[in-house]
């Protein structure tokens, strides 16, 4: 397999007046295609501020980063705006998605900023096919406000997967939802990485990290544990208890 990530002696370094923040502490660490790797860790972690770097949201101090088999550790910013389009899905805990336009809307642009341009036909079969992907084609047209939270968050995937992207981040995407709807999401993420797609995920909730099959732990900047995951949770199977569960709970009503 090759390397999506490769993370060599990365630090990141804060300047907050006269007290530098060490945010991030030498950390060497490689992604392979098709991973599913949770990184985890309590506030101040640096978890967030790797993330970050990972999606060329933010450059590191020090240390070398290759995205895809491209040193992006010193491409100016207008370089690295075409690597976030084109390289990277980013998926938030928000969702942020433009409330006045339909889902389909909200999938397709992404594509407006490509260097090579879509014509209109094919941008709204790849946001139909996108929208397919995550089981919500039927509901193209609709606008947010007409979406639960789950339907809303599986939009964001599908915008984030329209460009084909190499790596899928995932920021806290469980963190709006109930806990039904977090493991039909982690079940949307899991049948995305059974076809071959790379995501890698930061979450605080240990049970969410156990969908992925590898966790990464963070404490002061650095990597502490990085394992694979040994009981790994599957969403159909947990969905399937908990709905057994209910049933059994309006059984003794």
């Amino acid at each position: 397999m090759n390397a999506v990530i490769q993370l060599e002696d990365i630090h990141k370094v804060y300047h907050t007046g006269e007290v530098d923040v060490h945010a991030v502490r030498g950390v060497s660490a490689a992604i392979q295609t098709g991973e599913f790797v949770a990184i985890m860790g309590a506030s101040g972690s640096g978890k967030s501020t790797l993330m970050n770097i990972i999606g060329c949201l933010d450059r590191a101090t020090r240390g070398r980063y290759l995205l895809d088999g491209t040193d992006v550790s010193q491409l100016d910013r207008d370089d690295l705006a075409d690597i976030r389009n084109e390289k990277i899905g980013f998926v938030f805990q928000g969702f942020n998605l433009l409330s006045r336009t339909s889902a389909l809307e909200n999938v397709e642009l992404p594509m407006l900023y490509v260097h090579r341009h879509l014509p209109g036909r094919e941008q709204r079969e790849r946001a139909l096919r996108a929208l397919e992907t995550v089981g919500l084609a039927e509901r193209a047209d609709h606008h947010p406000n007409q979406l639960s939270g789950g339907q809303q968050q599986r939009v964001a995937i599908a915008r984030a997967l329209v460009n084909q992207p190499a790596l899928l981040l995932a920021d806290e995407p469980t963190g709006n939802l109930d806990s039904q709807t977090s493991i039909e999401i982690m079940g949307v993420f899991q049948t995305l990485n059974q076809q071959g797609i790379t995501i890698v995920m930061v979450t605080h909730e240990l049970d969410i990290a156990r969908y992925a099959k590898r966790n990464v732990i963070m404490r002061d900047g650095r990597i502490v544990s990085d394992v694979p995951v040994s009981d790994r949770l599957q969403a159909e199977t947990e969905l399937r208890r908990l709905r057994d569960a209910q049933q059994a709970v309006q059984l003794t009503v």
